[in-house]
């Protein structure tokens, strides 16, 4: 398995968010962090198929647990990506399978 480095895992804020362009991804990923733990999704809602940011790369968090989408308050789990809210109730993010490796960068899995 190749992988890509996407970021350093401490410029994703802790209970927040990040955009990167990961061309190897396909489409820009927001990166969701907890403490160690850090998800990525495709940054598109599942809703109108819209960027999750209205503000290029401004990511809205909630207390460290869900993401926004910017154009319709829909509410996404950090941890799985699942609608909790909002118009897309229901869908889920589509997940991109990344890690952290022994250097702290996250890297896109291929």
């Amino acid at each position: 398995m190749s992988t890509t480095p996407l970021c350093a895992l401490a410029d994703v804020p802790d209970g927040g968010a990040r955009v990167v362009d990961a061309t190897a991804a396909g489409v820009p990923v927001v990166l969701v962090r907890r403490g160690e733990q850090v998800w990525a999704y495709a940054n598109r809602c599942p809703h109108f198929s819209v960027p999750l940011d209205f503000e290029p790369g401004d990511v809205l968090c909630y207390r460290g647990q869900v993401l926004m989408c910017a154009h319709h308050s829909a509410l996404f789990r950090f941890e799985d990506g699942h609608c909790i809210e909002g118009p897309c109730a229901g869908a889920s993010l589509d997940a991109v399978e990344i890690a952290v490796d022994d250097d702290a960068w996250v890297v896109l899995n291929r």
